[in-house]
């Protein structure tokens, strides 16, 4: 992530680069030809007010109240009772992050050009980001229908110099924030305030950034298991090309491919004579994460599409002379594919914890002590942490539930079919979260086994598990004695979530899918 500056126009933005921009605090501006796109279509906006042709939000209510006509006069009052009617959301804030994706997505989104809104709208929603300004944005309140209205809302209050704001972790009024970004409130102009309110912007955000976080996990997974194969002394067999290839699903023979990869020249894999065949949790890693890492394809490719894509309702085509109204703005997509990854991710961590079941149990271990303890009986050794991991599984079976398969009417049933999109992203945040902590454990656990069997020679290890058990024995000692395990836990995890354990592998040149 070494670019520091960024130009978006509404059809090119990565999802490498919305989480650049939400983390790292690169600088964003906007190209000169997306401007000119907004101004053609903002200049036929300004031609059509004052018209009889009614077009929706523009000089008509909104949702039911699309049949009402408004007055000339009261076009502006619309635009911003819109913004104040709107800001209906609860709960804690949302963190900074997650805020700022939401920001630069609807900014790019305005730049696709069909819009209808000033370039001006947009360079302010930048100027806020390149300051490091931030609304206040509730978490709760979006059905992911007409968009995410009720967050996108609390986005636009800022704009018009209402509402709260965040500089840093300090929380300002509106008018400390817009002085800080060097702007002014803006007065929106008939169509602004829809345009800013129409979107999944709150949904996709969280989604991307969840979607990248997965992708690094998922990589983390496969070393992590790689390292429990060899604890295990599990067979090589199932790993085989010639097999795998009698059923050549994509993800499963990416996986393989890694995960041979990682095992090396290991002393420990295959070498136990007296099993054809382990269990399942061993044995079919490839086809359970395998499948994994192909929905997860699958779901980037959604990704990509939504953040370069118009969502917000009417759309402006100035060379066919006319608005079009009609569902850019739905977050079934997302929520399908958050649901999805919520689903996928949550297996992830279920066959995880078998693993470290394995690990921890002495009549499945193939000869390790119980609980990895030094004095069994007497000690507890890493007993409790598969506890914590099953605890985490079991919650995720919880919020695996689609929220996609659920809708609630809304708007006097105009509205009658919504995606529920922002509860299916912030639940798959959820289950990643949950998730990365199993993963940990079980580097906990398959590190402990692994100094079991080779007494401290981790020459006998595969080329690649051997490189992460060196790292994992650099921050946390052998477990010699009973000691805290949460804080084994902790340290594990940040580990993993600053990318350490992949960067030791990649410096290696082992390729592991999705490492970004």
């Amino acid at each position: 992530m070494e670019k520091n500056s960024l130009i978006i126009d509404g059809r090119l933005l990565s999802i490498e680069e919305v989480v650049k921009v939400a983390r790292c605090g690169v600088k964003v501006s906007f190209s000169s030809l997306a401007g000119n796109r907004c101004k053609e279509s903002r200049e036929w906006i300004e031609k059509m007010v004052g018209k009889e042709r009614p077009i929706y939000g523009v000089n008509t209510g909104f949702g039911s109240k699309e049949g009402v006509k408004i007055a000339q006069n009261d076009l502006q009052e619309l635009q911003r009772n819109l913004i104040l009617s709107h800001s209906a959301g609860v709960g804690e804030p949302l963190n900074r992050e997650t805020v700022r994706a939401m920001m630069l997505l609807r900014a790019n989104a305005l730049s696709v050009g069909h819009s209808g809104v000033r370039p001006l709208l947009i360079e302010n929603i930048l100027s806020l980001l390149n300051s490091d300004v931030y609304p206040v944005v509730p978490e709760k309140g979006s059905v992911g229908a007409s968009g995410d209205l009720a967050p996108l809302a609390h986005l636009a209050l800022l704009l018009i110099g209402e509402g709260d704001a965040f500089i840093g972790e300090k929380r300002v009024s509106a008018s400390q924030a817009l002085k800080l970004a060097k702007i002014s409130p803006i007065s929106l102009a008939p169509k602004e305030g829809l345009a800013l309110i129409n979107g999944n912007q709150l949904s996709t955000g969280i989604g991307v950034v969840t979607l990248y976080d997965c992708l690094s996990l998922f990589s983390t997974a496969i070393v992590s298991s790689a390292l429990t194969l060899e604890a295990l002394l599990a067979n090589k067999d199932a790993l085989s090309p010639e097999y795998l290839l009698t059923r050549p699903q994509n993800g499963v023979m990416e996986v393989s491919k890694s995960i041979l990869s990682l095992v090396e020249n290991s002393r420990f894999i295959g070498s136990d004579k007296k099993h054809t065949q382990d269990a399942y949790s061993l044995r079919c890693i490839p086809q359970v994460y395998g499948s994994v890492l192909s929905s997860m394809v699958w779901i980037k490719n959604i990704l990509e599409v939504e953040i370069n894509s118009a969502t917000d309702n009417p759309l402006i085509f100035p060379t066919l002379d006319t608005a079009v109204s009609g569902g850019n703005f739905h977050g079934e997509p997302i929520a399908v594919a958050m649901d999805l990854l919520g689903i996928v991710i949550s297996n992830l961590g279920n066959i995880v914890e078998r693993q470290i079941m394995r690990l921890v149990s002495s009549p499945l271990s193939k000869g390790l002590p119980s609980f990895l303890a030094k004095r069994e009986g007497l000690e507890s050794g890493y007993m409790l942490a598969q506890y914590t991991a099953a605890s985490l599984v079991s919650e995720n079976k919880v919020l695996s539930h689609p929220a996609s398969c659920d809708s609630i009417p809304t708007s006097e049933d105009q509205e009658d079919y919504v995606s529920m999109a922002p509860i299916a992203a912030r639940k798959a945040r959820e289950i990643f979260k949950n998730t990365r902590t199993i993963v940990a454990i079980e580097l906990l656990c398959s590190a402990e086994a692994v100094d079991i069997r080779t007494g401290g020679d981790y020459s006998l290890l595969g080329r690649g598990t051997r490189a992460v058990q060196e790292l994992i024995r650099e921050r946390i000692p052998p477990l010699v004695k009973d000691r805290i395990v949460s804080n084994d836990i902790k340290i594990m995890e940040e580990l993993i979530e600053k990318n350490e354990i992949l960067e030791r592998i990649k410096d290696l040149g082992i390729t592991l899918p999705f490492y970004l």
